[in-house]
């Protein structure tokens, strides 16, 4: 049986929801949090600075990680300049490339030189996860994340290349590997069996952990019950 407690793994809580981040951080297996330009967009965020700041006032124990939008590399440092004067808890995610392909190895290594705490962010190939392991080591901590759930979403099995990952890192002591978009509840157990040092996941994901080693059979009523529910409500007849 699984037990969320048999966890090594640390659980960061990824949205742009002020409410549903504050509700996370309540909960002390919450060991982080992230957040992208998207999840802010789809959030109604218009003041990009504004809501950081306000979230980094509540949440000053724990890592946040905030990414840069710039598309160029000069903006991009200064962006990343700024965000990481925030706060010591946050972390500055930083593409694997830019829009236009250009790897970001060398604006990662300059920044993780001078001690600005980084998230290396939409990773999807091993390739990718060795430069910028070689781009990383040495310098401050940082996160690696690799969208597991993406690579899921193209048929391929993320397991495999996620072990790989680990094996990559394991050299880089300051660097943490990230299971990103997980797409189930089960995720968490398969990174954990890998050894990814974290994994992000969405509030609807998070809000499942309650059912974690529900019996079968009660859930396969409430099921029943929730079809059955629904349609007395519709008003449904034939």
């Amino acid at each position: 049986m699984k037990n969320c407690g048999n966890l090594k793994i640390k659980i960061f809580a990824d949205g742009a929801d002020k409410k549903g981040m504050l509700e996370m951080y309540a909960k002390p297996y919450i060991k982080g949090f992230t957040t992208n330009p998207t999840l802010m967009r789809k959030a109604g965020i218009s003041d990009y600075r504004t809501f950081a700041k306000e979230i980094l006032l509540a949440i000053k124990d724990r890592p946040v990680s905030f990414e840069v939008f710039s598309d160029d590399f000069t903006g991009m440092e200064q962006q990343a300049n700024e965000i990481a004067s925030w706060g010591k808890n946050v972390y500055v995610k930083i593409p694997v490339t830019n829009t236009q392909r250009v790897p970001c190895y060398d604006l990662i290594k300059r920044l993780t030189r001078v001690g600005i705490r980084i998230n290396v962010t939409a990773m999807l190939t091993l390739n990718q996860v060795r430069e910028v392991a070689e781009a990383v080591a040495g310098g401050a901590p940082c996160y690696v994340s690799v969208f597991a759930g993406r690579i899921a979403d193209t048929g391929r099995d993320p397991v495999p290349l996620m072990g790989a990952a680990v094996e990559l890192l394991s050299g880089v002591p300051n660097a943490e590997l990230i299971w990103a978009s997980p797409r189930e509840l089960l995720n968490i157990f398969q990174a954990d069996a890998v050894g990814c040092h974290i994994i992000t996941a969405t509030n609807d994901i998070l809000n499942k952990l309650d059912l974690i080693g529900k019996d079968l059979s009660d859930f396969s009523l409430d099921t029943v019950r929730m079809f059955y529910n629904d349609a007395q409500k519709a008003g449904y007849h034939l």
